[in-house]
């Protein structure tokens, strides 16, 4: 999952990646055994030196696990002035590992979300980003309205944690309301699929 999926799916959609690696994990398909993060400066470092050489045209957020990471990205992004940044808030791993402290989640919600041009939260993260339960697409509609409030341009909710025969995903900005359906493909092969999405969307 991470980098491995997002480096695939934009090679695979004719773009170039390049990335700053933020925490290094030992993990399978099935779950994360450990987080081994780096530290804040070098991942600022990793982002500007990267963009020195090629500027981006996008920039796609996967997992920020702590405050001073990132405090460290939102000061390489005010150097980089890119306006379309895609932030996928990884928070919780499939097996239901928190992944970033909650310290983390304010300062994430305090000053980075408002910076990006789309979230892409899945439901548990979108519960804990809207401190609300999710359990129907009457829910996720109320939790996009909640992230539209509190300042996010768009914001896609995936519905794929609903045990339900259809998906649907949520879109909401300001124009209005989106639903996705489509019918649930019934598989094992969901590692990554959160990063492959933002990163394809990105």
């Amino acid at each position: 999952a991470g980098i491995q999926a997002d480096i695939k799916t934009v090679t695979a959609l004719g773009g170039y990646a390049m990335t700053a690696i933020t925490a290094v994990t030992a993990q399978n398909t099935k779950g994360v055994k450990t987080v081994i993060p780096i530290k804040p400066k070098e991942i600022k470092k990793q982002i500007l030196y990267t963009c020195k050489d090629i500027k981006p045209d996008t920039i796609k957020i996967g997992m920020l696990h702590s405050t001073q990471v990132i405090n460290s990205v939102v000061k390489a992004l005010n150097k980089i002035k890119i306006t379309k940044i895609v932030l996928d808030p990884v928070m919780v791993a499939k097996g239901g590992t928190r992944l970033v402290s909650q310290s983390a989640i304010m300062t994430l919600k305090n000053f980075l979300i408002k910076k990006t041009y789309l979230i892409t939260p899945n439901i548990p993260e979108a519960e804990v980003l809207t401190k609300i339960k999710i359990k129907s697409l009457e829910d996720m509609i109320n939790a996009a309205n909640i992230l539209l409030e509190s300042g996010v341009k768009n914001i896609l909710i995936k519905g794929g944690h609903r045990n339900t025969v259809t998906m649907q995903d949520v879109f909401l900005n300001k124009k209005g309301l989106k639903i996705f359906k489509n019918k649930k493909i019934k598989t094992k092969n969901t590692h990554g699929t959160g990063c492959t999405l933002s990163s394809a969307i990105t």
